[in-house]
C-alpha cells in the first residue's frame, strides 16, 4: 500500500497499463488530475484541443489505428457531453476508448444544486453510450476501478469506457495498492463443438465467401491463410478493410465480391456485424428461404451477435484464436478448396473497370493512393470522395484505412487523423474530407500546429452538403434548402492558423502537391476546388 492521491493514482495507473499519451482539455474539476499528468510528463504525454470533441476523436484515432487504448479527458457536464459524437463512433467501431471525467463536489452530488456543469444524471447518460461506466465513490478505490475500466475495454469485443471522480476527491490522498497493469480476461475457450459444425458446412461447400470487420483486425495472418485453404473470396465494408489486402488474388472489396454474391452458398463472418450482405445487399436469411441450402457461420467473441441473425454454425471466439483452430479442422478433414480463383479474378477485373465511373472521385482516390505509402493511413470523411473509398480506395495492410464506421457522424475525419498521426508519428496520414465536414473540426489547426502533428488534410471543396443536395434535387424537386454553403478561402484559413495552403483543380494538379505535402513533415491543408453537382452519385456500388 502507498499514500497517494486519486490523481497520482490514475496517472501512474495509465502509465502501468501502457498508456504514453492522454488527449486532455483541463478545466476547475479536473486541475489536479492534470497537475499529475504534469509531474509524470517524462513518461506520459497531454495532447491539448481546441474542443472536447476534436479531444475524444483523436483518442479514437489514436486506438483505432493501433490496436491500443485510446484516452482522453475532459471537463464535465458540457465538456464531456461535446465528446459523445465520438464515443458514439468508438461504440460502433468496437474501438477502446476511455473517458476520464470529473463531477461536482462530493458534498454537492446527488442534490440537483445546479453546481458548475452538474447534469441531472451524467454517469446514466454515458452508461447509455459505452461499453461501461462507473464512479469512483471511495477514492481509495480508484486503482482498482481504473483497472477495471481498462480491462474492460481492451477483452472480448473493446468498446469506450468512462471513470468519473468527485471534483474534490483527485485530490484526497489515501492508502491505496500501487498501480499495476490491469488483468485482461482472456478469451472464451474455443468449442470444438462448434468448430465441427463449421467444419461440416465447409465440406460441404462449393463457393464460400468471408466477410470480415474490427473485431478480425489483429487477425489478418490467419484469415489470409483460411481463405487460401478454402480459396474463398475475402469482403470487408469499412472496419475489416486491409485485413486481406486488395493486392491478393482473395482480397475484394464490396462492388468486386457483389458479383460473386449469387453463387456464394456459405458466408463466414468473422469479427462483423455483416452489414453487407445483411443491410446493403438484403436479407441473408430471406436468401435462405428462396435458396434452401445456403448457410451462415459466424466467428464472434461477442456471444450475444449470435442470437442477431439466423447463425447456423456459430463460433464463439476470439478472431485470431477460433480462425486457428478452424484452419486446423479443416486441414484434419482435409477440405477441397473450391477451385475459383479464375472466377474472382473475373469479377475483381470487372469492377475495377465497371467503378471508373464514379467520377471524379475515383481518380482522386487513384492519386492519393499512387503518393501514400503501402503503409501509410487515410482517414476517410462523410463526403462524395469519402463514400467512393469502399470501392474505390485499395487499402494493402491491416489499421491503416480508418473510417467513423455506421455512426457516419460529419466532421470526424481531421480531428481523428491527429489522433492517428500522434499515435504513428513516423507514417504517411492524410485525410480527406468535405468543405462542409471539414469546418466542424477546423479549429484543431491550432492543435496540428501547436504540437506538429503532420497530417496532410485534402479538401474537397463543392460549396455544398454536396450528398444533400443531390438528395433533394432527386427526391425533393429541387426544393434546396440548408445545403448550399458560403465558405472562406481555405488556403488563406490554413495559412493564418500557420500551415501550409494549397489550392489545386484536378487529379494531375493533385498529385505533385500531395506528395511535396507528405516530404515537408508538416500539417498542410490542400483545397480541392468542385464544381456543384460536379460528382457522379456514389451510391450505385454501396446499395446493390
Amino acid at each position: 500500500m502507498t499514500e497517494m492521491n486519486a490523481s497520482t493514482a490514475i496517472v501512474k495507473g495509465l502509465i502501468s497499463n501502457g498508456v504514453d499519451t492522454v488527449f486532455g482539455l483541463p478545466g476547475a474539476q479536473m486541475y489536479d488530475l492534470f497537475d499529475a499528468f504534469y509531474h509524470h510528463k517524462d513518461k506520459i504525454q497531454v495532447i491539448g484541443a481546441r474542443h472536447e470533441q476534436g479531444l475524444a476523436y483523436m483518442a479514437f484515432g489514436y486506438a483505432r489505428s493501433t490496436g491500443r487504448l485510446g484516452v482522453y479527458s475532459p471537463v464535465p457536464g458540457p465538456g464531456v457531453l461535446n465528446t459523445t459524437a465520438a464515443l458514439c463512433t468508438a461504440y460502433g467501431c468496437s474501438t477502446s476508448v476511455l473517458c476520464l471525467t470529473g463531477e461536482v463536489p462530493s458534498s454537492f452530488k446527488g442534490q440537483a444544486r445546479g453546481h458548475l456543469h452538474e447534469l441531472p444524471d451524467q454517469l446514466s447518460t454515458l452508461r447509455g453510450l459505452t461499453k461501461w461506466a462507473s464512479h469512483v465513490d471511495n477514492p481509495a478505490d480508484t486503482p482498482a476501478l481504473l483497472n477495471e475500466a481498462i480491462a474492460t475495454a481492451c477483452s472480448g469485443r473493446h468498446g469506450p469506457v468512462s471513470l468519473q471522480l468527485c471534483w474534490d476527491d483527485f485530490r484526497q490522498t489515501f492508502e491505496m495498492a500501487e498501480p499495476s497493469p490491469a488483468d485482461i480476461p482472456p478469451a472464451p475457450a474455443v468449442n470444438s463443438d462448434e468448430i465441427a459444425r463449421a467444419v461440416t458446412i465447409l465440406k460441404a461447400a462449393k463457393a464460400p465467401m468471408i466477410f470480415v470487420g474490427s473485431g478480425a483486425q489483429h487477425a489478418s495472418e490467419e484469415i489470409n491463410q483460411l481463405a487460401e485453404l478454402l480459396e474463398a473470396p475475402v469482403v470487408s465494408f469499412r472496419g475489416g478493410r486491409g485485413i486481406v489486402g486488395d493486392d491478393k488474388e482473395l482480397g475484394l472489396n464490396i462492388a468486386s465480391a457483389h458479383k460473386l454474391w449469387p453463387q456464394t452458398d456459405v458466408m463466414i463472418g468473422i469479427g462483423t456485424r455483416l452489414e453487407i450482405p445483411f443491410m446493403r445487399w438484403g436479407s441473408f436469411m430471406e436468401y435462405k428461404r428462396r435458396m434452401p441450402g445456403k448457410k451462415l457461420i459466424r466467428l464472434d467473441i461477442d456471444a450475444l451477435e449470435m442470437d442477431k441473425l439466423d447463425t447456423d454454425a456459430p463460433v464463439i471466439a476470439d478472431a485470431a484464436t477460433g480462425t486457428r483452430e478452424l484452419i486446423a479442422a479443416l486441414i484434419r478433414h482435409t477440405v477441397s478448396p473450391s477451385g475459383r480463383r479464375d472466377s474472382i479474378a473475373t469479377a475483381k477485373a470487372q469492377s475495377a473497370q465497371e467503378v471508373q465511373e464514379i467520377q471524379p472521385q475515383l481518380d482522386y482516390l487513384k492519386v492519393i493512393r499512387d503518393v501514400l505509402p503501402r503503409d501509410g493511413f487515410l482517414v476517410d470523411e462523410v463526403c462524395q470522395t469519402g463514400f467512393a473509398t469502399p470501392y474505390g480506395f485499395p487499402v494493402y495492410e491491416p489499421l491503416t484505412f480508418v473510417s467513423g464506421g455506421y455512426q457516419g457522424n460529419l466532421g470526424f475525419g481531421f480531428p481523428t487523423a491527429l489522433g492517428v498521426k500522434v499515435a504513428n508519428p513516423e507514417k504517411a496520414v492524410i485525410a480527406i474530407a468535405g468543405d462542409g465536414g471539414f469546418m466542424f473540426g477546423v479549429q484543431e489547426l491550432a492543435t496540428a500546429v501547436q504540437y506538429n502533428i503532420a497530417v496532410v488534410t485534402v479538401i474537397f471543396n463543392n460549396s455544398a452538403y454536396g450528398n444533400v443536395r443531390r438528395d433533394q434535387q432527386t427526391q425533393y424537386d429541387n426544393h434546396l434548402i440548408g445545403s448550399e454553403l458560403k465558405n472562406p478561402d481555405f488556403v488563406k484559413l490554413a495559412e493564418s492558423f500557420g500551415v501550409a495552403g494549397y489550392r489545386v483543380t484536378s487529379p494531375a494538379e493533385l498529385k505533385p502537391v500531395l506528395a511535396r505535402a507528405l516530404a515537408l513533415g508538416k500539417p498542410v491543408v490542400i483545397e480541392v476546388k468542385q464544381e456543384r453537382d460536379c460528382e457522379s452519385s456514389p451510391w450505385k456500388f454501396l446499395l446493390a
